[in-house]
């Protein structure tokens, strides 16, 4: 972890030297705003890849999920009403992967990449492809000011952070997704209800989906039917690049806090080094592949 974060400081330093500009507030401030959604299913990702699992298809239930938001405002649901829905939607999507893993025994990477072209192709046929429009003014930004809504997301972003930080550092069912993404069936023969754990993951992260979704959602004053595209890696690097095992029991919210805010960084910072912003799927990949590669040398050195 501490040459992970040397690296990370190696890049702020860098681009604090050839794009100062970088760092004012505005700029930053944009960024975090625009970036908390991605943090949140970066924490669903979290539980799911410390269980031992894996699951590409949150992209596609992001979009599903601002689909299902948009729909509730338009026909007058009243806020904390489509908040709860659209968390509800995200769960059940996340139940669905959980049932099929855990159940069923389906590797999770195979499930979760069908439930991926599965959801994502039944929006486009329901939507056909048409964004969701005539949305009200109490949606947008909260009903607040755009300054106070994104104070809002901000504080809300916070707020689900510390509570997840909390429940996995302090609570018996934190404790208990270590132990399942360790060593599965010592935690089996521990007592630990092991498909529980797997599928609770799926739920959580689902649910976790939704409210990412909501709070990308009133951000706009339409809503693209095709969200969410190409989040699951993004999610996934954030956290692998925060040092969390791909093959579980091992990442924490600290970490894939700082491999958020790096992955969050590199579009606006090619722009202020005038550097192609096609290149940030491939630094983004080269990313995720270099995390993957450093973990696996130092599991041999060890």
């Amino acid at each position: 972890m501490k040459q992970r974060v040397i690296a990370i400081a190696i890049f702020w330093l860098f681009l604090a030297i050839r794009a100062p500009r970088f760092f004012e507030a505005g700029n930053l401030r944009d960024i975090a705003v625009a970036n908390a959604p991605d943090l949140i299913v970066a924490i669903g990702m979290t539980l799911v890849i410390v269980a031992g699992e894996i699951d590409v298809s949150v992209g596609s239930q992001f979009a599903v999920a601002s689909v299902v938001a948009g729909t509730l405002a338009k026909f007058g649901a009243p806020l904390p009403l489509v908040a709860l829905l659209t968390a509800v939607a995200g769960g059940l999507l996340g139940a669905v992967n959980g049932i099929v893993v855990a159940a069923l025994g389906v590797p999770s990477i195979v499930a979760t990449l069908a439930a991926m072209a599965f959801w994502r192709e039944s929006l486009r046929w329901y939507t056909q492809g048409a964004w969701v429009q005539g949305l009200p003014p109490t949606f947008q930004w909260m009903g607040f000011s755009q300054r106070t809504g994104e104070i809002a997301i901000l504080a809300l972003t916070a707020i689900l952070f510390a509570v997840f930080l909390w429940s996995m550092r302090r609570l018996q069912a934190g404790r208990a997704v270590y132990a399942v993404g360790s060593q599965r069936e010592s935690a089996r023969l521990a007592g630990i209800p092991v498909q529980w754990i797997s599928f609770g993951v799926f739920v959580l992260a689902g649910a976790l989906t939704g409210i990412g979704a909501l709070l990308d959602s009133v951000r706009f004053s339409q809503i693209q039917s095709n969200s969410g595209t190409g989040l699951e890696l993004k999610a996934i690097s954030a956290v692998v690049i925060g040092g969390a095992s791909i093959t579980g029991g091992k990442g924490t919210l600290w970490g894939t806090l700082l491999g958020a805010a790096v992955l969050a960084a590199i579009a606006p910072s090619l722009t202020f080094l005038g550097v192609n912003a096609f290149w940030e799927k491939a630094i983004q990949g080269a990313i995720i592949l270099s995390a993957v590669a450093f973990e696996k040398v130092s599991a041999r050195a060890r």
